[in-house]
């Protein structure tokens, strides 16, 4: 039985609960065959003191969608899936609205994989460009 893609999105967002998605907000809105896209409020909760969006909680935004696609595109009763680095460029500033992180592959191999994430605001300006490596290990027997 085929599961819809709005059913599908309730899994994703539910396993998000009591972690860091929560306390962040952070809940998933779309994907497709090679992407995958988050949101976040921008409120003070994710703010530095000057209250602009902080760098680190747009790094755990990258990170959770990046860390999402890898298990929604990888077969995980074969393999388990942990991220080995991330960077960020951050470019432009958010006090408000949202951010949104799309995720997609430039890089899939058996063992490593390498994402693309673009972090955007509510008009569509590019905020910040991260890349996340991870690695796919075999789960024991």
């Amino acid at each position: 039985m085929q599961i819809s893609k709005e059913e599908r999105l309730k899994q994703l967002n539910a396993v998000g609960k009591n972690t860091l998605l929560e306390t962040l907000e952070i809940s998933i809105i779309d994907f497709g065959d090679d992407y995958l896209i988050a949101k976040m409020p921008v409120t003070s909760k994710v703010h530095q003191p000057d209250g602009v969006l902080h760098g680190g909680a747009t790094a755990a935004l990258a990170e959770s969608v990046g860390s999402f696609a890898m298990h929604i595109f990888s077969d995980l009763d074969k393999v388990f899936v942990r991220g080995t680095e991330i960077t960020a460029n951050h470019l432009k500033s958010v006090t408000d609205g949202h951010v949104y992180a799309k995720a997609t592959f430039l890089h899939k191999g058996r063992t490593t994989q390498l994402l693309d994430i673009r972090v955007t605001d509510d008009h569509d300006n590019l905020i910040s460009i991260c890349k996340l490596s991870t690695i796919s290990l075999p789960r024991k027997k």
